[in-house]
């Protein structure tokens, strides 16, 4: 009868309360796992995007200059004339500074049936270089990485609303990690694999916070601008269409670039707008003393058949809304430094992907242990695939979905 009672009184004591480390831990491992596959794959692609102009010049010959042959300014009026000749009976719409001095300018061009395609021509010279379809790796590689290659009210939501589970793991790692703020020069422990990926995720994660924050932050950003955000439309003129050619604007650009260069003698011009059928403006973009932002928050609109300058735009002189929108990308690629900053970025993001993977990895051999089971690498993915979940079958459909709509940017262009 004693031990009935003892019986009794074991069964109605209440389960110990799960510790608050333990679902911390849980928390921080869903929001790695569920996803992984299509935030792994998020993550790859805007890495590579960091550096998909040097992908496009290792790619496509005509795109190459060699730097001694090549001017402290590019030759604007060079640069239009070949790209106005090979327009034909199509349109110039852009010319497009290096942004290396080993890098050719290019000139995006509309064929009379709308296709759209460049042309490199050496930036001093003028000469022409060679031709390159309009999709290209940085086309690719941004539409993957932006909005899965779906239109973009669909799949910039669908990317950025990632940035919420890179919020919680931020969070979490704080809590999970005890006193982290030791570990920054902690050399990674090669004893075996589960240790040397536990320690490499430890140490890619320290050094990787502030990249981690900023990605969250700007992708936040995106997802809030697509939604219901989005900043005023930067200034613009309306000038009456001009009725000249390709070729006789490319002649009258000159003239735009003096009367640009004395409204504004600080602008270091990136693009040139060429006038469209409902405009016949030149609008030259460029960079001023703003930070962080796009070149198109400095422009000079001038009326192409005079020269006249109608506007110019200081992103200085930009609120505040503004102001962060453009600063989104700079910070978000890195663009912002030029190539070092780009390495920076394209480097970090590496160590963020690696991240994502070896969480994923470190959760399969932490159960293969666990459950004594054979160290292999079927056993692995499978114990992955396992721990996803549900969620595994969104996550891998939105990765396929991105993949199969690869072929969509070719007809658009």
């Amino acid at each position: 009868m004693v031990a009935l009672d003892r019986d009794s009184a074991s069964l109605a004591k209440p389960r110990p309360k799960k510790k608050s480390s333990r679902l911390w831990w849980e928390v921080h491992q869903w929001a790695g796992m569920k996803f992984s596959i299509l935030l792994s794959f998020i993550l790859l692609t805007g890495t590579l995007a960091t550096l998909s102009h040097e992908i496009d010049w290792l790619l496509r010959p005509a795109m190459r200059v060699d730097p001694a042959t090549v001017g402290a300014e590019v030759n604007w009026a060079a640069v239009a004339q070949t790209a106005a000749e090979e327009a034909g009976a199509g349109r110039v719409i852009s010319l497009e500074g290096p942004i290396d001095p080993w890098f050719a300018a290019a000139a995006i061009l509309e064929a009379p049936d709308g296709g759209l395609s460049f042309v490199y021509a050496h930036p001093t010279t003028g000469a022409l270089q060679g031709h390159g379809h309009w999709v290209s790796a940085q086309r690719i590689l941004r539409n993957m990485h932006r909005h899965l290659m779906m239109p973009v009210a669909i799949g910039v939501p669908i990317v950025s609303a990632l940035s919420f589970l890179m919020a919680v793991s931020l969070v979490t790692s704080f809590v999970v990690y005890k006193k982290w703020w030791r570990g920054f020069l902690k050399p990674i422990r090669l004893n075996d694999l589960r240790t040397a990926l536990g320690d490499f995720h430890r140490l890619a994660g320290l050094w990787s916070l502030w990249f981690v924050l900023l990605m969250i932050l700007t992708g936040l950003w995106y997802l809030a601008e697509e939604m219901a955000f989005r900043a005023p439309n930067l200034p613009s003129a309306k000038v009456e269409a001009s009725a000249e050619d390709m070729v006789g604007l490319a002649a009258r650009l000159p003239q735009t670039l003096a009367a640009a260069r004395g409204a504004n003698p600080d602008l270091r011009i990136e693009r040139i707008m060429f006038p469209t059928a409902n405009s016949g403006a030149f609008v030259l973009h460029g960079q001023d003393e703003a930070i962080l932002v796009r070149a198109r928050a400095n422009a000079v609109w001038t009326q192409a058949e005079t020269g006249a300058v109608v506007l110019t735009t200081d992103g200085g002189d930009l609120n505040l809304h503004q102001r962060l929108s453009e600063a989104a990308d700079p910070l978000h690629f890195g663009t912002w430094g030029g190539l070092t900053t780009k390495i920076i970025w394209f480097v970090f993001g590496l160590a963020l992907t690696g991240l994502s993977v070896s969480g994923v990895a470190i959760y399969a051999l932490r159960l293969i242990r666990a459950e004594r089971r054979p160290k292999r690498w079927g056993t692995a993915l499978a114990v992955s695939w396992a721990g996803m979940g549900v969620w595994r079958w969104p996550a891998l459909i939105l990765v396929i979905i991105g993949l199969l709509l690869i072929p969509t940017v070719f007809l658009q262009a």
